[in-house]
């Protein structure tokens, strides 16, 4: 059986492991406090700020993002990067609703949403949208035709 070595991270011990997880979410954070009015908003209706995340134990605090979020600040509202740097769109069936819509970037961070994952790092901006609807494009046609 042919074996491979291991990723510095995957022999990480626990503490390294908190600490890489620690600071990347304190990124992640900020980020989503600086670049979504949404989080900014519900991070103070909820008291806490990017900067209270000392430990891990202090997620406890802060708000998770509901399918009523995302159907609130439909379709753009939660964007995190500007459109021109929308790469990558998923939806879902939209069964129950409206279709929920995890964006990607090619920026160069870590998704927060993937555990660990090989390959180009992405940076998720989650949003609500049934299509990417940049204007000139068939599917902004569409959309302002669904209105």
């Amino acid at each position: 059986m042919k074996t491979f070595p291991l990723e510095p991270i995957e022999k990480a011990s626990r503490d390294e492991l908190q600490a890489l997880q620690l600071t990347r979410m304190k990124a992640s954070l900020r980020h989503a406090y600086d670049k979504v009015p949404h989080y900014r908003q519900k991070f103070e209706a909820a008291g806490v700020h990017p900067d209270d995340l000392q430990s891990l134990a202090d997620l406890a605090k802060f708000p998770f993002t509901t399918k009523a979020d995302l159907r609130d600040t439909y379709p753009f509202g939660m964007f995190a990067v500007p459109m021109d740097q929308i790469v990558r769109i998923h939806a879902s069936s939209g069964t129950t609703g409206r279709r929920t819509v995890p964006l990607g970037d090619a920026g160069g961070s870590r998704s927060v949403e993937g555990g660990t994952r090989r390959g180009p790092p992405q940076r998720a901006a989650t949003c609500r949208a049934a299509t990417k609807r940049r204007p000139g494009t068939a599917a902004a046609e569409r959309g302002a035709r669904e209105r």
